[in-house]
């Protein structure tokens, strides 16, 4: 397997050396948090929406999807139209509570509706939870680099991508992520498109080919109705896990909250939030359609390389096969992908360590001091991030590995906050009941059944909602904090 040319490796270089100086653009003297963690509140939703896309989108998206679509088929769309409901019922349940109380994080909500507790118990969940998840996406770079340079040496390929998103998220917060999100977004949709159309001229007969080969092999097919729980990608669990997947990710967790929160209004934040799942659409058709074609290539152009796993295929396709130039357009829009998502988590990881619990528990602290800590906090996710990239790596496809650990806790954390929303019945210590039964709900069903993460979410939502509201009932309300706490020194 031979490793990029240096026009390649150039092209690279030169889009990590400019991305970094681009983020840096946007270093500015920040005077709170809100500054910091929500760019003031100050961006337009357009961007948000490219964000929100890109935040969602990782490397281990960009080569696992189009290994998913090669081993399998178009099935995994079926999860897409339920990211399309979620987003309609987030926009109507929490939006309007987020910009109400004018949070900053998604469990402050949590507290001003059970008390201080439950608001705890829910942002220590999404730290834990959203560390392990990242550590599997920052361990795909290295997937990506390794191919690219010739090397296993996972170590230094993780290092340079992790300094280098350090770099301008620790300077420019918010708005230095949002803004490099929109660009790499663009770099990494671009260059995929690049690839598509290279990938269709390879193919003698171009798509025409490629249609009739794929279509024979069963590789377009998009439904099943199956009514197994035990078939990853069917209808049901498309409309309905990935209904109840997207609720929790993009309505309960810190990662894509904070872009939601960093909106000028409630309106900019669901027009924001609907116009990126038409978005998403667009780019797991294409990224599984890139699979689909790769397939076709390979019947009639077998490889020489023996792929160990499927998240192989793409990357070693774009360096083996692309032409000179184009090799290093496509590891620069796969690299894209991993810096947005990572500056995402670094965010988000450091606005909730600092509003959750270090504004609390030093609530007197400065505004200067309260920003030199949240950098120093930015720094610290960044080495921990990086630590668990290096322990990363073992199991099938990164994709569903990281979606597997990020389903686990979402279905007590999305019934959790639906019990707040949803009923006024429900109180802090049924709630805290709840929520322990369904994340060991869902963590029996990881470990000790076939049932695929498609369902996870849905399942834990359900049994903590059910347990937490019987728990209410049978807990005396006066058990229950008071949750009149204001938070006005931490949200000016």
């Amino acid at each position: 397997m031979r490793a990029l040319d240096p026009l390649d490796l150039a092209i690279v270089a030169a889009y990590l050396v400019g991305i970094t100086l681009f983020g840096l653009r946007f270093r500015k003297k920040q005077r709170s948090l809100r500054d910091y963690f929500l760019a003031d509140q100050n961006i337009p939703w357009p961007a948000i929406a490219l964000s929100i896309v890109a935040a969602e989108t990782s490397t281990l998206t960009i080569i696992s999807i189009p290994g998913l679509a090669y081993d399998t088929n178009l099935g995994f769309l079926q999860l897409v139209l339920g990211y399309l409901v979620a987003r309609v019922l987030i926009s109507i349940l929490l939006i309007p509570k987020y910009f109400a109380g004018r949070m900053m994080t998604a469990y402050q909500l949590m507290e001003h509706r059970f008390g201080r507790p439950l608001r705890s118990l829910t942002a220590g969940l999404f730290l834990v939870t959203r560390a392990a998840a990242e550590g599997v996406r920052v361990f795909a770079i290295s997937i990506v680099i390794g191919i690219a340079i010739g090397t296993t040496n996972d170590i230094v390929p993780i290092a340079i991508i992790t300094v280098l998103t350090l770099i301008y998220t620790f300077e420019g917060g918010m708005t230095a992520v949002i803004w490099t999100d929109v660009v790499q977004m663009a770099i990494y949709v671009g260059g995929t498109l690049v690839g598509f159309f290279t990938i269709m001229h390879l193919v003698p007969g171009g798509w025409p080919a490629i249609h009739a080969a794929a279509a024979g092999a069963g590789k377009l097919r998009i439904f099943d109705f199956s009514h197994s729980f035990f078939i990853t990608y069917t209808f049901w669990s498309g409309v309905v896990g990935g209904t109840f997947l997207t609720m929790a990710s993009h309505g309960t967790d810190q990662l894509m909250v904070q872009r939601l929160l960093a909106a000028r209004n409630a309106g900019d934040s669901k027009k924001a939030l609907i116009a990126s799942g038409f978005a998403v659409l667009f780019q797991f058709t294409l990224f599984l359609l890139v699979g689909v074609m790769l397939y076709v290539y390979y019947r009639q152009f077998p490889s020489a390389t023996s792929f160990s796993r499927s998240d192989r295929i793409f990357p070693t396709f774009i360096v083996e096969h692309m032409p000179r130039g184009i090799s290093g357009l496509l590891i620069a829009a796969i690299l894209a992908a991993a810096m947005s998502n990572l500056s995402a988590a670094l965010n988000s990881l450091s606005a909730s360590t600092i509003v959750d619990f270090y504004g609390r528990w030093k609530p007197q602290a400065s505004d200067p001091e309260r920003l030199r800590i949240s950098r120093i906090s930015t720094v610290v996710w960044a080495l921990v991030l990086f630590a668990l990239a290096m322990l990363a790596g073992h199991g099938g496809r990164v994709v569903e590995t990281a979606l597997s650990l990020a389903a686990i806790p979402y279905g007590a954390m999305l019934g959790v906050f639906m019990l707040g929303v949803l009923t006024r019945r429900a109180n802090q210590w049924g709630a805290i009941i709840g929520m322990v039964v369904g994340f060991a709900f869902n963590l029996c069903l990881w470990h000790w059944t076939k049932i695929p993460f498609t369902w996870y979410v849905a399942f834990g939502t359900v049994v903590t909602f059910v347990v937490g509201y019987i728990g209410s009932i049978l807990i005396p309300p006066l058990l229950n904090p008071s949750s009149e706490q204001k938070e006005a020194d931490l949200i000016s």
